[in-house]
């Protein structure tokens, strides 16, 4: 770089020169930033032949439940229907049968030890996976639905072209979670899976500010949320990039020539958080799927015994409660050990 485009601090003037400094991150950034507005925009294309007012009624009285998790990781895809109301969950969950089948299978197993041609066998039956489950969770969708009296018609004339979308939109997001992975900055799936929580935050501010301007919330309350939420997301940062390091000695010593040097020391890094929010998932499946039957089941006015247990699960497990709490932490205790050692056994 020539000395004229140099200030006396040593920083460029010309501005594009540390944009060419840094050519290939730009490239990725816009290459993520264009994926995740594709995935925007594919999130507001409906499933043909849905009753939008019955779908927003559904969702009204379905708050906290299974459906509002799957609603936050879709992304809103799941409330308004659209073609990715799957969302990236078929991948995730092929991807977590695949590695605990890897624990189980000597077949697959043996694969992991192959190299890259083992991965790319492991990343071909996780594809594989992911449209089987798609498939059977657009079915058990559709005829959710329908049975709901959600759609404008019934039969092959719904089925068809909606299983066709729904497992369409699901494999996309699959393909798209791989090119920001492999072109893109950081892991496809959950720059995917931030995407879509992040979608609700405008929503979020723009309703907490109605409510401090009509007087149901005050301001200094506010406040206090937002420094909370920063302290927090402080936190997680902080524990999700803490390592255990864990010393490595060298037995022999080195001899180069006449000269002998003592044994090198190195460490093994262990990430503090293997597990990342997989057992925050699972956790909160497990626990609002008993609150998703007693709302789905339960609901009648002259309940059966069945219906009446399903109706006090619901209430006991429902969010908020003591019992909810305790068993949301026990069990994110018992899969974060569990996966940790599926990822060591791995490592062995």
């Amino acid at each position: 770089m020539s000395k004229q485009s140099m200030s006396s601090t040593g920083i460029p003037l010309n501005p594009f020169a540390f944009i060419r400094k840094y050519d290939e991150l730009w490239t990725r950034l816009l290459f993520l930033i264009g994926a995740l507005v594709v995935y925007r925009l594919g999130s507001h294309i409906p499933v043909p032949g849905i009753n939008p007012v019955n779908l927003a009624d559904l969702f009204s009285r379905n708050e906290n439940t299974i459906l509002s998790m799957f609603n936050m990781f879709s992304g809103g895809a799941l409330e308004r229907m659209s073609i990715m109301a799957l969302g990236i969950m078929p991948y995730i969950s092929a991807s977590i049968i695949v590695q605990m089948m890897s624990a189980v299978l000597p077949s697959l197993e043996a694969l992991k030890k192959e190299g890259e041609a083992g991965r790319r066998k492991l990343n071909k039956y996780t594809r594989q996976g992911t449209l089987a489950l798609a498939l059977v969770q657009s079915l058990g969708m559709c005829a959710g639905l329908i049975s709901q009296n959600l759609t404008l018609s019934s039969g092959l004339t719904f089925y068809i072209p909606a299983v066709t979308s729904l497992v369409a939109g699901a494999m996309f997001l699959m393909w798209l979670g791989e090119q920001i992975t492999e072109r893109g900055v950081g892991n496809g799936i959950s720059m995917l899976i931030f995407a879509s929580i992040v979608a609700g935050t405008p929503g979020m501010i723009s309703q907490s500010i109605e409510q401090v301007n009509q007087g149901q919330m005050n301001l200094i309350v506010l406040f206090i949320f937002v420094l909370l939420g920063i302290a927090v997301t402080a936190g997680i940062v902080y524990i999700e990039r803490a390592q255990r390091r864990v010393p490595v000695n060298y037995a022999q010593k080195q001899q180069q020539g006449r000269k002998i040097y003592a044994q090198q020391q190195s460490h093994l890094p262990l990430k503090l958080n293997m597990a990342g929010v997989i057992p925050a998932i699972f956790a909160s499946s497990l626990l609002l799927f008993p609150a998703s039957l007693g709302q789905w089941v339960g609901q009648s006015t002259d309940p059966t015994l069945t219906q009446k247990i399903l109706q006090n699960m619901a209430l006991v497990l429902s969010p908020g409660q003591p019992l909810y709490l305790v068993l949301f932490g026990a069990m994110i205790i018992f899969f974060c050990y569990f996966y940790t050692a599926l990822v060591f056994s791995h490592v062995k």
